[in-house]
């Protein structure tokens, strides 16, 4: 393994924690501002990192996605996860604000993902290809720049599904409470316990490519060069 290829696992690692830690911190603030103390009360509204670890989604699942194949001699995977859910209290959000409080807090993450992406980009068009003479602190920002706009969008678009237990869910679940839609409300609540299962139907099936690398392809398309997409996209 050479000194590019473990940059590129040091800026996915960090990308990857900066990208899903501030999108649990963003959940859990904007429940904040409309009266709810959980997550205050229990010291995660900070950005340390330590605090927000899950040892499956935060440190197993990335490294397994990432050095599994590797090992298999399929190439470098791709560094994925998820952190410790920030903990709401839903019932004092909406009767602070309502449900379009609880539609707030339910996209927050999703919004932080999407405008980190669009930061992210902004500052990496700003930059120029990093050439072997480039320091190695040069060659890690450029990449972080990169990493981060891939892993947000990936992250985004993966919340937005309107898969039981994801926030686009969450959302659906929300409006349609909103307007009186109780049925539908409650049909989302009832599939709560299969959304892994459902995820995992998406995930390993060709439904991936219609619901998550084209709608990511898609958004990446605008947010970094064409020749970059295709080769983040052909590592995973």
């Amino acid at each position: 393994m050479d000194f590019i290829e473990i940059l590129k696992i040091i800026t996915a690692v960090l990308a990857l924690m900066i990208a899903i830690i501030g999108h649990e911190i963003m959940h859990g603030y904007i429940a904040y501002k409309y009266g709810d103390m959980t997550a205050k009360n229990a010291g995660r509204l900070s950005i340390n990192p330590l605090l927000h670890v899950d040892f499956v989604g935060t440190i197993i699942v990335p490294f397994t996605m990432y050095f599994l194949p590797l090992l298999l001699g399929m190439g470098g995977g791709f560094v994925f996860g998820w952190a410790k859910p920030v903990p709401v209290d839903m019932r004092t959000v909406i009767n602070k604000g309502g449900y379009n409080a609880a539609m707030q807090v339910s996209l927050a993450g999703i919004v932080y993902n999407f405008a980190l992406a669009a930061f992210a980009s902004i500052v990496f068009f700003n930059l120029s290809t990093p050439l072997l003479a480039d320091s190695s602190l040069y060659k890690f920002f450029y990449l972080l720049m990169a990493y981060l706009v891939f892993i947000n969008v990936l992250l985004g678009v993966f919340n937005l599904l309107p898969i039981p237990q994801f926030d686009g869910a969450h959302f659906l679940m929300y409006l349609a409470l909103k307007f009186n839609l109780r049925e539908v409300a409650e049909t989302f609540y009832r599939l709560e316990r299969y959304g892994m299962i459902i995820v995992l139907i998406v995930i390993m099936t060709p439904l991936r490519n219609y619901f998550i690398w084209g709608p990511v392809d898609a958004v990446l398309s605008l947010l970094l060069p064409p020749e970059l997409v295709q080769n983040l996209l052909l590592s995973l």
